[in-house]
């Protein structure tokens, strides 16, 4: 399980990690600093931020081609596009230099950034450790807009992706381009578009008037297929491998170069 569900809201952990991986920097480091009159919390910001924009711009760089049409969208880190490895590398030798610079800091400092180094990692760990029965593409027969229904498990044997969306929700109406044109340009994946407790007359309104061609579009008015995957937030996009095993999950807004690299991860499965 990747996600935190409190009734209607959905939370990734990989957030929540990030921000008590501070806050026990800043608890551990200010006991130790207290007797001294000293503030460990400005440092332990510098380093996170250092951590963040590096891994951002490291990202954009390396999928800058999805970026340039749109310049200003590099900008959205909603869209969830980091590369953690340069983010690590950048944390480490901010720590380093902070490290060096501030004399009086060190000690304190020191305990901080490792208690949080430790706090991290483990969770890390443990998440990857935590082997809980893969989730597979359910055995859910939902309706075609264009008529007809499918079995959801049926489309197994090459990768798939589907998309949990609703007309109501502005960052699904906002990333449906970009999935209609990877849905264009991937034919060796299939992408399903599972609208969520809407008709169809609702559904077939919006692409019309949005002019979206999308293949696969089903019909989910009781939001079956969310429940089964516990996917209670849209939008959110699952990743199943051609064995109809669910490899990853994007919840909220993705952007052409989130997409982009987690197709590349997918094929790699």
């Amino acid at each position: 399980m990747d996600v935190l569900t409190v009734g209607p809201f959905a939370i990734p952990f990989g957030p929540l990690i990030l921000m008590a991986t501070l806050f026990i920097g800043i608890m551990v480091g200010g006991v130790v600093a207290r007797s001294r009159k000293l503030d460990v919390e400005p440092p332990l910001w510098q380093v996170m931020l250092a951590g963040i924009i590096t891994a951002r711009i490291v990202f954009v760089i390396s999928h800058f081609d999805a970026y340039s049409a749109r310049w200003w969208t590099m900008f959205d880190i909603r869209d969830g596009g980091f590369t953690t490895s340069a983010g690590v590398a950048a944390a480490i030798v901010a720590a380093i230099v902070i490290w060096w610079r501030k004399r009086d800091l060190r000690k304190p400092f020191l305990v901080s950034v490792l208690a949080g180094g430790l706090f991290w990692t483990l969770s890390t760990v443990l998440m990857m450790a935590y082997h809980v029965e893969p989730m597979q593409l359910p055995e859910l027969a939902l309706p075609r807009l264009d008529g007809g229904a499918v079995r959801v498990d049926t489309l197994a044997g090459k990768p798939v992706v589907v998309n949990l969306w609703a007309t109501w929700c502005p960052p699904c109406r906002r990333e449906m381009p970009v999935l209609r044109d990877a849905q264009e340009k991937n034919k060796d994946i299939t992408f399903v578009f599972a609208n969520q407790g809407e008709s169809a007359a609702m559904v077939s309104s919006y692409l019309k008037q949005e002019k979206l061609a999308l293949s696969n579009v089903l019909l989910d008015p009781a939001m079956q297929f969310s429940g089964k995957l516990q996917s209670t937030a849209f939008p959110t996009t699952l990743f199943f491998d051609a064995q109809g095993k669910l490899v990853d999950r994007r919840m909220g807004e993705l952007s052409a170069a989130t997409l982009a690299e987690r197709l590349e991860q997918l094929r790699a499965k």
